[in-house]
């Protein structure tokens, strides 16, 4: 039971490390750099390592904080008892591809998208892919598959729209940070997989939305649930979480949560949540001290309010309203030891 409130000074400096998700980074970084300017006394370091590694560290107590596309998973949860999930922001997955003279706007559906990162369709022309593009001619030639070679929470949501699109995937591969790949090139981050794709002809892979912005890279439209062709943008990625009205606590299980394929015509089909994760009780983390803890708490606070002005620069979409109180619970509940922390609203 809390017995007792922090009394923080804040004149002390505090280090803060978290890392974890390249998806989420563009506007963590983001955040982190705008909530430093304005609190000079927190320096904030985030490695973008991919989901895997950060829940890893999380495990480990070798950083403050993890973000991770992928959430907590039961084998995760027993590794990290009373660690919570905070969602932070929202964004989409884009198929990015490198087809000369190929605009963006290619059609895809999630059944063709799962038989070409599974090798059954191996040339830009085939059958399947031209046949929902009959204004185009595409070539000839083999398709090279770009994929994520680390642990990585895109890796989870890809997959995990792949499994409900193709019962083939689903059945042989599943959903998973880590795939055991039967065709294609691995590269490290959403930015190693943007960097090969852009940088090499006849090649498909999945990226967050600013990695194919920032890189202007060629993307396709995806079939969504109302059989629309949708590219991703910030309006189709924010109207996937329009229908979201039951939501777990921050201290739930996530694992069965997402939003892939939601409803709507004009909703983008492959769109995820990104989440940063602590534990419920800070004095876990043997770094940590009253002082330094109510200085994440903050932090936190900050970044699931003030700071979701940063996401739509970013072409990420800002938490909504439900989404925004239940992480205000959730970082209100959080503690060292028996002391409350103190948040500066």
């Amino acid at each position: 039971m809390t017995t007792s409130t922090a009394v923080v000074n804040p004149t002390v400096s505090v280090k803060l490390t978290g890392a974890g998700s390249t998806f989420i980074n563009p506007v963590l970084q983001a955040m982190i750099s705008a909530y430093q300017a304005a609190t000079p006394t927190v320096a904030i370091n985030y490695q973008s390592v991919g989901s895997g590694a950060g829940i890893s560290a999380l495990e480990g107590h070798t950083v403050d904080f993890a973000a991770s596309d992928a959430p907590l998973q039961a084998a995760d949860i027993a590794k990290a008892p009373n660690a919570l999930t905070i969602p932070t922001t929202i964004g989409a997955e884009a198929i990015a591809y490198n087809v000369p003279g190929i605009a963006s706007n290619l059609h895809l559906t999630g059944k063709v998208i799962a038989d070409i990162f599974s090798g059954n369709v191996t040339t830009w022309n085939n059958p399947e892919i031209q046949s929902l593009n009959t204004n185009v001619t595409l070539p000839s030639n083999s398709i090279l598959v770009v994929h994520r070679s680390d642990s990585s929470g895109t890796t989870f949501v890809f997959t995990g729209y792949l499994s409900q699109e193709s019962a083939g995937w689903n059945k042989t591969y599943g959903q998973s940070k880590t795939i055991g790949w039967p065709v294609g090139l691995g590269a490290n981050g959403n930015a190693g997989v943007a960097g090969v794709v852009q940088g090499t002809t006849y090649t498909i892979g999945y990226v967050e939305l600013d990695y194919a912005i920032a890189n202007k890279m060629t993307v396709a439209s995806v079939e969504n649930n109302a059989g629309n062709w949708v590219l991703p943008t910030l309006a189709s990625s924010a109207a996937a979480a329009t229908s979201v009205t039951s939501l777990p606590a921050g201290n739930g299980v996530w694992s069965t949560f997402n939003l892939l394929n939601q409803p709507g015509a004009n909703t983008y089909p492959i769109v995820t949540f990104s989440y940063i994760l602590v534990y419920k009780d800070l004095s876990v983390n043997t770094d940590l001290n009253v002082n330094s803890a109510d200085a994440l708490v903050n932090f936190l606070y900050w970044a699931v309010n003030t700071g979701q002005g940063q996401a739509q620069g970013l072409s990420y979409v800002p938490l909504p309203a439900n989404v925004v109180a239940i992480d205000v619970a959730t970082i209100q509940s959080i503690t060292f030891g028996t002391t409350a922390l103190a948040i500066q609203q």
